[in-house]
């Protein structure tokens, strides 16, 4: 009979990334055969233990689904918020349970990965990959070459120096007093382009992802979401 790591378990049943699914276990939140475990080292046997969260039965689905959402702007990357506010989750309507990969802050929209393999958000997020994520960013003030040359060569957030990133600048308004930007990055530093931004001068008016791993959401409406191609996901994972 097959065994498997409860956090892992968790994960392939889109409950969480098996990093956050460690944080429940230890918690208390998950049950197995009617008992609350919270040993990390905890193993299941899939067709026979009964697996509990929030004191429903946790089930691994065997169709795994990839959704790329355009997310917008107020909507929080949680699969849970304490404070009631609308969640990504609220735009894609499937049958599966989802989880996003990565986050997006709520005041940014754009492109979202959102999937029920806890393998491929642990694969994923995991910084060895180091995946590409290009933003269009609008910023109050004229941006300068060597504002540029800064962001492309790293610079300070906050005790830590970003790695060198990729820069364009695709339009500057000397009237409106603004600039934007094109910025690739392989992080996944919190608030990280905002930051930088922050750290040549220049306050960010408004942030969007427009691709991951250069599969962009330009067709997809503000809102709306697809699935994603098996190409797609190998060429993610291929990374």
């Amino acid at each position: 009979m097959d065994e498997m790591r409860l956090q892992k378990y968790l994960a392939e049943a889109g409950i969480a990334s098996r990093r956050k699914a460690e944080e429940l276990i230890l918690q208390g939140k998950i049950q197995v055969n009617g008992k609350i475990v919270t040993a990390l080292g905890t193993k299941v046997q899939i067709e026979k233990d009964e697996v509990k969260y929030e004191n429903k039965l946790v089930q691994i689905e065997n169709n795994k689904i990839y959704v790329l959402l355009n997310k917008p702007i107020g909507y929080v990357t949680t699969v849970k918020d304490q404070f009631q506010r609308e969640s990504v989750l609220d735009l894609v309507k499937v049958k599966e349970r989802l989880v996003p990969v990565g986050r997006l802050d709520m005041y940014t929209s754009g492109a979202l990965i959102l999937t029920n393999d806890g393998d491929f958000v642990y694969k994923v997020t995991h910084p060895k990959h180091e995946i590409n994520k290009t933003y269009t960013v609008t910023l109050k003030g004229i941006v300068s070459k060597e504002n540029v040359e800064k962001l492309k060569q790293g610079v300070d957030i906050g005790g830590y120096i970003t790695k060198p990133a990729k820069v364009k600048i695709l339009k500057t308004d000397e009237d409106k007093q603004q600039s934007r930007l094109e910025i690739t990055i392989h992080e996944g530093k919190n608030r990280q382009v905002r930051k930088m931004c922050e750290a040549i001068g220049l306050k960010v008016l408004a942030l969007h992802r427009s691709a991951i791993a250069g599969i962009g959401v330009k067709d997809i409406e503000l809102g709306k979401w697809r699935y994603l191609s098996k190409t797609e996901v190998e060429k993610i994972l291929g990374y």
